[in-house]
């Protein structure tokens, strides 16, 4: 769906661009990790033990005391667990949800990768590094997002899972040893969420880059595009 107005001597299309469902979808998430990520630095406050080193050498914890003590995280285990499982339902829900829909609605199409998505997101890596001068092809998510959307969708698949196995070890043995033990999962888990925020920094950083009209889509569902750069369906 497009309708085309003009701006200038520039004419421009109202383009179509992200459903209803998958931008409720988008907004129901991002409070929802906020919250659990939150609620999940209480929990691991209770047993703080990663670190980079070696042996009984550390160059550093993730995080110091400080931290802690700064956003006032310390003694509120009871508190974190409360928040993350509550919210975790809802997590879990909106996922199903949106991955039903995009399976349903044939939109998984769009950020599925395929056989030339890898060599596309090298071409767009190189153009915003302003190695590349000539820009990747228009497409409603170019190759790097469809690696970076799919990804996020499976480390959310991946977070519910070994959030299972070390909540429930004794009654999820099976989906505990599948994960390498007890202490695998709970590392696993711990290096998805590092992944969300790498995840949150560059999607935000790459919003701001884009500017009003790409964040305008994910609020109305349409963007304005050139009408001479027709998006591929």
């Amino acid at each position: 769906m497009s309708i085309e107005v003009s701006a200038a001597s520039t004419p421009l299309r109202l383009e179509k661009k992200h459903p209803l469902a998958v931008r409720w979808c988008h907004w129901i998430n991002f409070p929802v990790l906020m919250v659990m990520i939150w609620s999940g630095l209480l929990i691991y406050w209770a047993n703080d033990v990663y670190r980079i080193g070696w042996g009984e050498h550390t160059l550093f914890k993730f995080f110091p005391q400080a931290f802690y003590e700064r956003l006032k995280l310390e003694f509120r285990l009871g508190e974190g667990v409360a928040w993350h499982f509550n919210f975790a339902y809802l997590f879990a829900l909106n996922g199903i949800a949106y991955v039903l829909y995009m399976a349903i609605s044939g939109e998984w199409r769009h950020i599925v990768p395929g056989r030339s998505t890898l060599r596309e997101a090298l071409h767009v890596l190189l153009h915003d590094l302003r190695i590349r001068r000539d820009p990747p092809p228009r497409r409603r998510f170019n190759g790097a997002q469809k690696i970076a959307y799919t990804s996020i969708i499976l480390m959310g698949a991946g977070s519910v899972v070994t959030g299972l196995a070390i909540y429930k070890p004794t009654q999820f043995a099976w989906l505990c040893t599948l994960l390498g033990g007890y202490q695998a999962a709970r590392l696993e888990h711990f290096w998805l969420t590092v992944g969300y925020c790498a995840f949150f920094g560059v999607h935000i950083a790459m919003v701001v880059k884009s500017g009003w009209n790409n964040f305008r889509a994910m609020i109305t569902g349409f963007e304005l595009v050139r009408a001479s750069d027709a998006a591929e369906h």
